[in-house]
């Protein structure tokens, strides 16, 4: 990828702005809390999404973990943080899919309130987290991790609460395992693009050619 106004590299290194490290204080206390809040409701209201939506919180408080310990380090540790955190993310939504498919013949109908009223919750927080990481977006791959977290995170809920109304109006499970299902597949494909974004970050660091594109 040609180095635009995008890459770090051209760019003011933003990673030890103290307004950067606020705001992934207060991301990873919300995450933390909020999947605390989530994997019970989601075991307790019997909801796959709601599960699913918890481990998720559960990765980006590791992630966002990871990023203040990395933050103000060379672009290459940074980078190899953004590896961790990209395969995070895959084997996290590997593991919902594969419980979504197993509740398909073993799941029982969740509780449509709960589903809803944690699902509302969860949107709120992750919509202020994104909001407040939105300034971040065009920073280095490490910063762009986060905020491509966030930013999926927020989408999740929407979906969370739009399979409460599923489950509520079908009296079946289905609403909420389609979307576990597919909040699966946005945590895999977000991580997979973390993981390019950084390998193309480490290229120059180990020697190899960038691919233009």
């Amino acid at each position: 990828m040609a180095c635009g106004s995008c890459c770090a590299s051209s760019t003011k290194d933003t990673t030890r702005d103290p307004r950067w490290r606020r705001a992934l204080w207060i991301a990873l206390g919300v995450n933390a809390a909020m999947f605390a809040a989530e994997i019970i409701a989601g075991v307790a209201g019997g909801s796959k999404a709601l599960q699913a939506d918890a481990l998720d919180f559960l990765g980006d408080s590791a992630n966002y973990a990871i990023s203040l310990g990395v933050t103000g380090m060379v672009l290459a540790w940074r980078a190899r943080a953004a590896l961790l955190k990209g395969a995070t993310l895959v084997l996290l939504g590997l593991y919902v899919l594969g419980t979504s498919l197993w509740a398909v013949w073993h799941g029982d109908v969740p509780h449509a309130e709960v589903m809803g009223i944690v699902g509302v919750v969860a949107l709120f927080a992750n919509a202020s987290v994104a909001l407040m990481l939105y300034r971040f977006r065009s920073g280095d791959a490490n910063m762009r991790s986060v905020w491509i977290c966030s930013r999926n995170d927020a989408i999740g809920n929407i979906a969370v609460v739009l399979a409460a109304a599923g489950v509520f109006g079908t009296g079946t499970a289905w609403p909420d395992l389609v979307v576990a299902g597919v909040m699966a597949v946005l945590g895999i494909s977000g991580g997979v693009q973390i993981i390019v974004e950084a390998r193309r970050e480490l290229a120059p660091a180990q020697g190899y050619a960038v691919p233009a594109e």
